[in-house]
């Protein structure tokens, strides 16, 4: 990557900041550093990063046998009985005469025929009793349980379809992580600079304060040898009390700029910091400045979007699941049972039990096209956001050719305020010469003084506009290191 090195000589200002005793310094790696630790949005990320690689295991879980145990009890108020009253059975007896059993019945002794009961029923001789508390079961108390095994076979493609999602779920979330990096970045490098700007401003202005403050001892002087007026003196006075002013409030932006640093980098807001570039005289842009990029490579190293694809690819594995609900679903189900009473040899009230194992087939027949109506609206959300990523894609052309532009024309824009900077210095010292000499008036003298300040101000935003442009170049391009 091509790097220009741009050399900011500001001849009245290149005193460099000396911080107090107890402030610290800080360079832009140890800022962006601490803000990427310290960023409550950043710590959301990398849980949200966690949290996908938990719900990644929970998908692959699906593809093993699940085991699962349920159970119960339960009171009853009334036993169970079979019969309501003793029961009376009839009996057989083996004839030899036939070779079968025939029922024992009550015959007439002469005619030797069975007597009948007046609804045409023959009597038995012979009964087997059952009493009705044999047949009655104690069921007041009952315990029972299961231990079963599930293991899908075929779930429509389900299961694989939730894994894919839960591994594009994680890749998105990594690339929203690195998205918010940048941002992070970005915002630390924007109020970095901005520090490096408020201080060389406050260097600047306390130069156009002593400027003036010369001006007016001078003048005082001259109000004095009766060469100059008082109305002279008034006007260089308002402006020195502008000037002051001014300096109030520069160091009053000073300030409170160091506390919005201070806040990214997650540091006490009062923390007194100071910043390794203050003085700085040159500047180093990183971001290779074109007028054409490899769109595909761009697009490639953005993670926002990265994350857009993945969410298209998402859509994807969504309109599947949606799918496997109108296929079948077949499933091993395994168990072993058990009871407290059990009828598995008689009724006894003890626990036992048996496995069991079997298919399971769930196959959807009609639901009114409910099924199919969520395919098609799985199938246009992922449409939706295949245009969305088109959308994005334009978006990203667009961003960076302005940034392009605008990271060249700050460049420009730096030139131009260096070859006006050395005009004004140069203007500053001939008016003073002049005034020295008594051909130039007081006021001629303040105006080349305001010329000699817009300028080194103007020259300072450039180099901050410079740097600032270089750092969002490189974020839209999606080349910005950390």
């Amino acid at each position: 990557m091509g790097k220009t090195l741009i050399t900011l000589a500001v001849a009245a200002i290149a005193v460099a900041s000396v911080p107090a005793a107890t402030a610290d310094v800080y360079s832009l790696d140890s800022c962006r550093r601490m803000a990427l630790v310290n960023n409550k949005e950043m710590m959301i990320k990398a849980e949200k990063v966690k949290q996908a690689g938990y719900m990644k295991k929970e998908a692959f879980a699906a593809y093993l046998p699940a085991i699962d145990f349920a159970g119960g009890y339960t009171y009853n108020q009334k036993n169970i009985s079979i019969f309501d009253s003793d029961q009376l059975l009839p009996t057989k007896s083996f004839n030899l005469a036939t070779k079968s059993y025939e029922f024992n019945v009550v015959t007439n002794p002469v005619t030797h025929e069975p007597i009948l009961t007046p609804d045409g029923q023959p009597i038995p001789s012979e009964v087997a009793l059952i009493p009705k508390e044999a047949m009655e079961f104690d069921i007041h108390n009952v315990f029972f349980g299961a231990v079963t095994l599930t293991q899908p076979i075929y779930m429509g493609g389900k299961i694989v379809a939730m894994n894919r999602l839960a591994d594009i779920n994680k890749q998105a979330n990594l690339a929203l992580q690195h998205n918010e990096a940048q941002n992070v970045i970005y915002a630390v490098d924007a109020a970095y600079w901005t520090v490096v700007s408020l201080k060389a401003k406050h260097e600047l202005a306390k130069s156009f304060v002593n400027l003036l403050d010369t001006l007016d001892r001078n003048v005082k002087l001259m109000v004095d040898q009766g060469v100059a007026t008082r109305s002279d003196l008034l006007s260089v006075d308002v402006k020195l009390n502008e000037a002051n002013i001014d300096l109030l409030k520069v160091e009053n932006g000073l300030s409170l700029s160091r506390m919005a640093l201070a806040q990214i980098c997650g540091l006490p807001v009062h923390s007194q910091m100071s910043v390794a570039d203050e003085g700085c005289t040159e500047i180093n842009p990183e971001a290779e400045i074109a007028t054409n990029y490899d769109m595909q490579q761009v697009y490639a190293n953005r993670p926002d979007l990265q994350a857009l694809e993945l969410a298209t690819r998402a859509a994807g594995q969504q309109k599947r699941v949606a799918m496997s609900d109108m296929l079948p679903n077949v499933a091993l189900v395994g168990a072993y049972s058990f009871s407290n009473p059990n009828m598995f040899d008689g009724f006894k009230n003890r626990f036992n039990g048996g496995f069991s194992v079997g298919v399971m087939v769930s196959i959807p027949i009609w639901h009114w096209g409910g099924n199919y109506n969520k395919y098609r609206a799985a199938a246009s959300d992922e449409t939706i956001m295949k245009l969305q990523l088109e959308d994005a894609k334009e978006m990203v052309d667009l961003q960076v050719n302005q940034a392009a532009f605008k990271a060249q024309e700050s460049i420009k824009t730096y030139l131009m305020t260096e070859t006006n900077l050395a005009k004004a210095q140069e203007n500053l010292r001939t008016a003073t010469l002049g005034f020295r000499e008594g051909v130039v008036t007081t006021d001629d003298v303040m105006a080349a003084q305001t010329a000699w300040l817009k300028a080194h101000s103007e020259n300072i935003d450039a180099m901050i506009d410079v740097q600032l442009c270089d750092v969002y170049l490189s974020k839209v391009l999606g080349t910005l290191k950390y």
